[in-house]
């Protein structure tokens, strides 16, 4: 056969048909069946809510290649051959509420659901059995109002899972991208100064979670809270949503612009909502204007959360919560929008000056008795040493609640529990009772309050041992402490992520790294919640571990020292600059 010459581009005529051909599709040098013909487009791109697969976050492509909720057989395999998850299990393991903590621990964390943190005897001590058995025996109350038991070997994790169900308990969706524990006033029920008793509403969104698979998987975790309008602080205003009861009045009413055209309600205890809390990133939840009957909480609460779960970012992790959301909306109109598509009934605004404000909180009213709305009775607040119990303590506070009370607890976002429903000789006795277990219930003006996150001996973020720290700091407060009237909380966090919230922290502290290896704190001062609301400013950079109780101590002597009339803390450092505290503080 004679081939023809090549053309200078170094293949012949023949060789380029041929290359053609096959690269239409063809096996010979002939024509491509169809040649000619349009080339059929590319399929689309998989999208998840509108996002192309290849533009997901890693966690988000995870979640699309195995549903973390139907892995029920991997977490019994691991179990059985006692093996630890690889990165993308050790992600989908957080939907169950199972925490790879490697390398601070080389074991699992299971981080419970307890809504209202309302916990009965039983359950208290089942988990108490359970630390034992399966962990360091050990329970840590966290600023969720929430337990977590720690150093559970793999082999353990579904006797965990299954223990935790059978107690009545459970923790599907505690971790990773999802709605976490649900929040409320822990003297919600027999609080004096509540509006309504806002535990239902707690109970009811937590079940609608837990039977709606769509409520799973968001962009990023989400936080829930319902203020009573109580004595105790929920920390409402540092969630993703936070409903708030009012009291709306004639007189209240009477306030408002007549010629405002929204409809009145009648008088009677609604709820305000406020969106886009988050204090790691120096944030409070903002006011929507919406003003809700009790009977629309749930609906609007699962409404909104669909609207994220639809229109919240998949791209980026650090810009993926509902603040962002909020942000690139540029506000909540469009959110609220959205949120109407949802609901078979209208949403009504009203000023925030159509209900009555809200009575201040009482700093310190989760430690020591007080009276409850109901005639005879009381509520015993405890304190807790850094929010940690033994599996002894957990028992023994089991059994004075049913000595005393009615079974009943209730743990608080202040890493404390409070034993309710005391006769006044049972209060005593509990009293005395627990101070013998080494917790405490005098609400010490400088040392009542000090929480701390779990520290890096338990939480590959932590660049401190937090909790150790935050123990050195309480016990130098109540041996070199200044005398004060006024309640001052200390918050310590391991990182910026601020599980503790510092910013929000009379006095609070950041982990960090000193030049020398050490461990150490950038400090905070003047941060407040509720009627204090406001993010802390930075004082201090770099200050050894070692020196912090110190440096405490000395902040507090001379904001005694200096303060004026009944002046709080937060109202001393804000009135004065970060350079005048600084040289005061020096």
């Amino acid at each position: 056969m004679v081939t023809a010459a090549p053309s200078p581009g170094g293949f012949t005529e023949q060789q380029k048909e041929y290359l053609s051909g096959f690269l239409a599709g063809a096996l010979t040098a002939g024509p491509a069946p169809g040649a000619g013909a349009p080339t059929p487009a590319a399929a689309p791109e998989e999208r998840v809510f509108g996002t192309p697969v290849s533009d997901l976050s890693k966690p988000e492509r995870w979640k699309l290649e195995e549903d973390p909720l139907e892995i029920w057989e991997k977490l019994c395999a691991h179990a059985a051959a006692g093996k630890f998850p690889d990165e993308a299990d050790a992600f989908r393991f957080k939907f169950h509420g199972l925490f790879h903590v490697a390398p601070a621990q080389d074991s699992f964390m299971i981080r419970l659901r307890i809504p209202a943190g309302e916990i009965h005897a039983h359950q208290l001590r089942g988990l108490a059995d359970l630390a034992e058995e399966c962990g360091n025996g050990h329970a840590d109350i966290t600023t969720r109002a929430n337990l977590q038991l720690r150093e559970l070997p793999p082999r353990a994790i579904v006797r965990v899972l299954t223990r935790v169900s059978q107690l009545g308990l459970t923790s599907r969706g505690a971790g990773a991208d999802n709605i976490r524990n649900l929040t409320a006033t822990p003297t919600s029920g027999f609080d004096p100064r509540e509006l309504i008793d806002v535990r239902p509403f707690a109970h009811a969104l937590h079940h609608a979670i837990l039977n709606q698979r769509e409520l799973y998987g968001l962009p990023r975790k989400f936080n829930v809270a319902f203020d009573s309008g109580g004595t105790i602080s929920a920390a409402a205003d540092t969630n993703d949503i936070g409903f708030f009861a009012v009291r709306i009045t004639e007189t209240s009413l009477a306030t408002l612009n007549p010629q405002l055209s929204t409809a009145r309600p009648a008088p009677g205890i609604y709820f305000r909502c406020e969106l886009g809390g988050i204090t790691g990133h120096k944030d409070f939840a903002r006011d929507t204007g919406l003003l809700l009957t009790p009977e629309q909480l749930v609906p609007v609460a699962t409404a909104m959360i669909r609207v994220f779960r639809e229109h919240g970012d998949r791209t980026d992790r650090k810009k993926a919560r509902l603040k962002y959301l909020l942000e690139r909306w540029h506000g909540h109109e469009k959110f609220l929008e959205e949120t109407q598509k949802k609901l078979p009934f209208p949403l009504l605004r009203l000023p925030r000056a159509a209900g009555e404000p809200r009575a201040p909180v009482d700093k310190r009213a989760h430690l020591g008795l007080h009276p409850q709305a109901q005639p005879g009775r009381f509520y015993l607040g405890i304190g807790v040493p850094v929010g940690r119990l033994t599996a002894a303590q957990m028992r023994a506070l089991a059994a004075l609640a049913e000595r005393h009370g009615t079974g009943e607890l209730r743990l608080t976002v202040w890493q404390s529990l409070l034993l309710p429903h005391l006769s006044a000789e049972g209060a005593a006795a509990g009293a005395e009772a627990v101070r013998g277990l080494g917790l405490y219930t005098d609400p010490h003006a400088t040392a009542g309050c000090v929480i701390a996150c779990t520290g890096n001996r338990g939480c590959k973020y932590a660049g401190a041992d937090t909790k150790s720290h935050a123990r050195a700091v309480a016990a130098h407060l109540r041996t070199h402490g200044p005398a004060l009237t006024a309640p001052v909380n200390l918050h310590l966090t391991g990182c910026p992520h601020s599980c503790a919230q510092h910013y929000c922290g009379d006095l609070g502290g950041v982990a960090t790294k000193l030049p020398d290896g050490r461990e150490g704190y950038h400090v905070v001062l003047g941060g407040g919640m509720d009627q204090e609301q406001g993010i802390a400013r930075e004082i201090f950079r770099h200050v050894a571990a070692a020196d912090l109780p110190a440096l405490v101590s000395r902040t507090l002597a001379t904001f005694a020292a200096r303060r004026t009339g009944d002046e709080t803390f937060v109202q001393w450092t804000r009135r004065h600059s970060v350079e005048e505290l600084k040289a005061l503080l020096a």
